[in-house]
C-alpha cells in the first residue's frame, strides 16, 4: 500500500529517477503547498489583529485582566460547534473544500467588524465569537485535506511544510502591525483594515488553486455526528482527545504570556506587537524538521516534550527576574512549543483516525482542545484577579507538570500504521 501510494505520488509530480520511498519523502503535495499559502495570508492577516488586542483591550478599552480572559477564552473557544458541524458536513458530503471557503471567508469578513464594534464590550464579544467559527470551520477540512493529499509515511513532513508556511505568516503579521502602529500612532482601526484586505486575498487562492481530496467512500458506513463522537470510544483516539484537552487547560494563551513579559519589563505600547515575532521565529525555522523528526521518531514523543518546553516557559515568567535573557528564553521556548506540538498533534491523529471521518475526527479533537483553552484562560484570569501572577503562573505549572504524568502514562508513543492509508488513486 505504502509503495504503491508513494510512486503514485512520485508520479503525479513528475518525478525522475530514484527509488519511490526517498522520493515520496523528499517531496510534498502540491495542495499541501498551496493551502499553506492560504494559511499564510491568513495568519499575516490574523496576527496583525491577535498581536495587537490584547494592549487593545487593556490599554484602549481599558479592560480587567478577568475582562481579557474572558474575551481571549472567548477568541479560543467558540469555535468548538460550528467546527463538528463543518466537520461533519465536509465528510458526510465529502466537501471539504467548500467548508474550508466558507470558514475562510467568514473569519475574512469579520476584520471589518473591529473598527464597527468600536469600545463596546458585547460588540467586540460578538466579531470575535464569529470569527473564532469561521477558524473552526476550516480547520478539520483543511487539516484532512493536507492528511488525505499526502502519503502515509510523510504526514508529519506534510504537516511541517504547511504549518512553516502558516507561521511565515504569524511572523510577518506583527511586523505589519508594529509598522502600522509606528506610522499612524494608535490608529489600530488601519491595522483592522489592512488585515481585512490580506485575509481577502487569501480566500481568492483557495477558491482557485486547491483541489477536493475524499477519502474511500465505505458502503454502509454512513457518516454521522454520533458517529464522530464514536471515535472518542476508540482507545488511542479516545485517550490522545483526553490528554489534549488537559494539558491545554494547563497551558496559558499567548496573550497571557506577551502580557506577562509586557508587564514584567515594563515594554512601550509600540513594541508590544514585536513579542509574537520572538515566538513564530522558532516555529518557523524548527516546524518542518520537527515534523519530519515526528515521522521518525513518533510524534507523540515530540508533543509531549514540546509541553516540556512550555513548563519551563511558565517558570521563567513566575521567576520574574525579567530583563532580555529571560524575554529571549521564554519567546524562544514558547515557538520551540507550538513547533514541537501543532505538526506532530496532526500527524498523531491522522494515525489513529479511518480516511473517510478524518475531518470529523479532527474536529472533535480540535474541538476538545478549544474546549481547554477557553478553560485555561477563564481560570487564568480568574487566579490572577484574585491571586496575583505569580501564585497563579505556580499553579499552572504544577498542574501542567501532572497532565505531562498523566499524558505519558495514558498515550503510547509509538503508533501503529495507518489503518486507512491513502490508497494510490487518492494519492494523485
Amino acid at each position: 500500500m505504502y509503495l504503491s501510494s508513494s510512486r503514485a505520488a512520485d508520479s503525479a509530480a513528475g518525478t525522475g529517477t530514484g527509488s519511490p520511498r526517498s522520493r515520496a519523502g523528499r517531496r510534498v503535495a502540491a495542495n499541501v503547498l498551496v493551502l499553506g499559502v492560504v494559511s499564510f495570508l491568513t495568519d499575516v492577516s490574523s496576527e496583525m489583529v491577535s498581536s495587537v488586542l490584547p494592549l487593545y483591550y487593556t490599554s484602549v478599552l481599558g479592560l480587567t485582566m478577568l475582562q481579557t480572559g474572558f474575551l481571549d477564552g472567548l477568541f479560543n473557544g467558540a469555535s468548538v460547534f460550528l467546527r463538528l458541524a463543518g466537520a461533519h458536513l465536509a465528510d458526510r458530503f465529502h466537501a471539504r473544500k467548500p467548508v474550508a471557503v466558507a470558514g475562510y471567508a467568514l473569519s475574512a469578513v469579520c476584520k471589518l467588524g473591529l473598527p464597527a464594534a468600536g469600545a463596546s464590550l458585547p460588540g467586540i464579544s460578538t466579531v470575535l465569537a464569529v470569527d473564532r467559527s469561521g477558524k473552526g470551520l476550516r480547520t478539520a477540512p483543511r487539516d484532512a485535506l493536507i492528511s488525505l493529499s499526502s502519503t502515509p509515511g510523510a504526514q508529519g513532513r506534510a504537516f511541517g511544510v504547511h504549518r512553516t508556511l502558516d507561521t511565515a505568516g504569524a511572523f510577518g503579521g506583527p511586523l505589519i502591525a508594529f509598522a502600522v502602529l509606528s506610522a499612524v500612532a494608535t490608529a489600530y482601526d488601519a491595522v483592522f483594515m489592512a488585515s481585512f484586505c490580506v485575509a481577502a486575498v487569501g480566500v481568492l487562492v483557495l477558491l482557485l488553486f486547491v483541489r477536493e481530496r475524499c477519502g474511500p467512500r465505505p458502503e454502509r458506513r454512513p457518516v454521522t455526528l454520533g458517529a464522530a463522537f464514536g471515535l472518542l470510544r476508540e482507545g488511542a483516539f479516545g485517550r490522545t482527545c483526553l490528554c489534549v484537552m488537559l494539558l491545554e487547560t494547563a497551558t496559558i494563551s499567548d496573550a497571557f504570556v506577551y502580557l506577562s513579559l509586557q508587564r514584567q519589563d515594563d515594554l512601550a505600547a509600540r513594541w508590544f506587537p514585536l513579542l509574537a515575532l520572538g515566538t513564530a521565529a522558532p516555529y518557523l525555522l524548527l516546524s518542518l524538521p520537527l515534523g519530519s523528526l515526528s515521522d521518525r521518531l513518533g510524534p507523540w514523543r515530540l508533543f509531549l516534550a514540546g509541553h516540556v518546553c512550555f513548563l519551563t516557559v511558565l517558570a521563567l515568567l513566575a521567576s520574574s527576574r525579567g530583563g532580555p535573557v529571560v524575554l529571549v528564553a521564554v519567546l524562544v521556548l514558547h515557538g520551540v512549543f507550538y513547533a514541537a506540538t501543532d505538526a506532530p498533534l496532526m500527524a498523531h491523529a491522522a494515525a489513529l483516525l479511518p480516511a473517510h471521518s478524518r475531518t470529523s475526527g479532527f474536529a472533535v479533537l480540535q474541538s476538545l482542545q478549544a474546549l481547554g483553552m477557553f478553560a485555561s484562560s477563564l481560570l487564568f484570569g480568574l487566579a490572577y484577579r484574585y491571586l496575583g501572577p505569580h501564585p497563579t503562573l505556580y499553579a499552572f505549572g504544577l498542574g501542567l507538570l501532572l497532565c505531562l504524568v498523566a499524558s505519558a502514562v495514558l498515550v503510547r508513543a509509538v503508533l501503529p500504521r495507518p489503518v486507512n492509508a491513502p490508497t494510490a488513486k487518492e494519492a494523485k
